[in-house]
């Protein structure tokens, strides 16, 4: 082989692409059917299996245990023909309305309020107490004071459901603030980093994780406390349609519901988890 040649090849083997990696394929396949997803499946399937074996031969009562079929009867139903005048996806809307706004409302509160308290103690002496005070009062004790103030439309129910998110946000947001590394940001100053950039560069990517879970645990408080929400003076709702359907045992009405709110807050907890992965890349490498 002549030098030209072997420079020539030499020139090739730089600009070709690197090959492949025999192993790269298979690692979606790995991460699709990875243990921790297939024992999720099997104890999904179980579960169902359960449920169905126990109304198959009616080792429980139907009247309070329907079957698997009688509550995709009542889900079609619903769809189709509705619930005391709303059909399925009126009362999703309803209810995922009241939730959403009272929980973006304790968001843009709650998040901001936490940091702040956080980094100051003469904040935190001025709103921990109220915080700490309303937080172990049942949700029903304050509605009645609310329905009182506000009166018996969606503001009472929005009111609630906000003030039931917001624990979880201001106290994760406080935790996260305060925790941050005092290294970095004396580093930071060092490099002449001021207010703003230390927020932003410092003290906002550091607060991001804990501020995310607090999101997804008050997303749970704030879906806990809907039905409570929707029992006063509602005509439409997942939460009014369950406790209605409650009343008159129909319980296919009302595991339906529940099937229902389940998804839908595991579907908004999924966004928020797809958020904090792209917020915060560097916790998942």
């Amino acid at each position: 082989m002549s030098a030209l040649d072997a420079a020539r090849e030499e020139a090739d083997a730089a600009t070709r692409p690197p090959p492949t990696r025999p192993e790269q394929a298979p690692r979606r396949w790995r991460a699709l059917f990875s243990r921790a997803r297939i024992l999720t499946a099997l104890t999904t399937l179980a579960l169902f299996a359960a449920w169905w074996l126990a109304t198959r031969y009616a080792l429980v009562n139907p009247l309070f245990l329907p079957s698997p079929k009688a509550v995709w009867d009542a889900f079609m139903r619903t769809a189709t023909e509705g619930y005391q005048g709303s059909l399925l996806h009126q009362h999703l809307i309803a209810s995922l309305y009241r939730v959403l706004a009272g929980y973006v409302l304790a968001c843009l509160v709650g998040i901001p309020l936490g940091i702040v308290m956080g980094l100051s103690r003469d904040v935190k002496a001025v709103f921990d107490p109220l915080i700490e005070f309303y937080r172990p009062l049942p949700p029903l004790a304050l509605y009645t004071l609310i329905v009182m103030w506000l009166g018996i439309g969606d503001a009472s129910k929005v009111a609630l459901l906000f003030l039931a998110a917001l624990p979880p946000l201001t106290i994760s947001s406080m935790q996260a603030a305060a925790s941050v590394d005092a290294r970095y940001v004396k580093a930071a100053k060092s490099l002449g980093a001021g207010p703003s950039q230390l927020f932003r560069h410092v003290f906002l990517p550091a607060c991001l994780p804990g501020i995310c879970t607090g999101m997804r645990i008050s997303l749970g408080f704030t879906y806990t406390v809907l039905v409570a929400a929707e029992i006063v003076a509602a005509t439409a709702g997942l939460g009014w349609m369950i406790w209605d359907a409650s009343k008159f045992l129909l319980g296919d009405i009302v595991i339906m519901g529940l099937f229902v709110l389940a998804i839908t807050g595991m579907a908004l907890d999924s966004l928020i988890r797809l958020a904090e992965r792209a917020l915060t890349p560097w916790r998942f490498r």
